[in-house]
């Protein structure tokens, strides 16, 4: 920790005068805790080693499990959620499920065997209504803290964390109506998984309530979560004369301009597409992404607040804290057929 230019620099980080980061660094008095620590994170964020009298030993370890990382959303959750551990005074251990690497139950077996204070399971097997559930309330029987995010179970006695999706499909129908679009399609991921399910009943509610539409099954497609798996499904909205699709992640709603692009059409002129996510960089494609902005700040921090009331002593029990999702209108979405003319 030598010269001015890194005094600089972490005082920039910071927020705060190059005397207080001097101050804090040589131990000496009259910072009040809250600037201290702002430096201290700053020192951990920029890679520098704390001086050895400012190391703080580690709260604990806590477990984060995630899907893959190929979805920009996981990462910027992981993101969010190992700040906020951080700042907190706890270890982040993240665990990253590729497919074919080792699945969610060796992951907790890993975490457990380190002794770790609480896991936060992401997008989990917790999501999906076709797996064993005991896999948690074993976790809650043995007393460790958990919370659970994307997704609900009624089994678990534990805190869950999701956005609104019935919401979050009525607000993409909804303006895809306003533009004037009839037939509106759906894009999702595999039938079993809550936060499709629930996509689905809200798409089905907007589509009677606002268009008459009584029966939707020819207007979903399942895939999967990816480019490809929306370019897929996409395709087959199209091919039965869809002029606005709502995508369930971004990933797919990329493919979906593809597919449209692959049969001659343009986005926004002939097909609208609306995404799920607002994931990092989404806004600079081509068009820019209309798409429902899943609040993962907020979803991060609540995340972390009740998995620290566990570890504190609070008697876990089923819970499950909705977030409010946000339409973001960009450039893929536009008039309807009836209004081109």
């Amino acid at each position: 920790m030598h010269g001015n230019a890194r005094l600089t620099d972490i005082a920039a980080q910071a927020g705060v005068s190059e005397a207080t980061v001097s101050r804090v660094l040589n131990g000496k008095a009259g910072v009040s805790a809250h600037t201290r620590q702002l430096v201290l994170t700053a020192l951990d964020l920029m890679g520098y080693e704390r001086p050895q009298r400012l190391r703080q030993r580690s709260n604990g370890l806590i477990g984060l499990v995630t899907p893959e990382l190929d979805n920009p959303i996981f990462p910027a959750f992981a993101q969010a959620v190992e700040k906020s551990l951080t700042h907190h005074g706890y270890t982040p251990v993240l665990c990253t499920q590729t497919p074919g690497g080792a699945p969610e139950d060796e992951f907790t077996e890993l975490l457990l065997e380190r002794d770790v204070s609480g896991i936060v399971f992401v997008s989990g097997l917790h999501a999906d209504t076709t797996a064993r559930m005991d896999r948690y309330t074993r976790l809650t029987d043995r007393g460790l803290p958990i919370v659970l995010v994307d997704g609900y179970s009624p089994l678990i006695e534990a805190p869950f964390i999701s956005p609104d999706d019935r919401t979050a499909a009525k607000l993409a129908v909804q303006h895809l109506v306003t533009l004037g679009h009839q037939r509106i399609g759906l894009a999702l991921g595999q039938r079993r998984f809550v936060p499709v399910i629930r996509k689905i009943e809200g798409f089905t509610e907007a589509m009677s309530s606002l268009l008459g539409v009584k029966d939707c099954e020819n207007l979903i497609q399942h895939s999967l979560f990816t480019v490809e798996g929306g370019q897929a499904a996409a395709t087959a909205l199209l091919d039965r004369g869809c002029t606005g699709i709502v995508c369930a992640s971004d990933l797919m709603a990329l493919g979906a301009i593809r597919a449209a692009r692959t049969q001659g059409l343009t986005v926004p002129g002939d097909v609208s597409v609306v995404g799920f996510d607002d994931s990092p960089l989404i806004a600079f494609t081509d068009p820019p992404l209309t798409t429902i902005r899943k609040p993962i700040g907020p979803m991060a921090a609540a995340a972390v607040q009740t998995l620290l009331e566990e570890i504190n002593g609070t008697k876990p029990k089923n819970t499950e804290l909705i977030f409010q999702p946000e339409l973001i209108v960009r450039g893929s979405t536009g008039s309807g057929p009836l209004l081109n003319r």
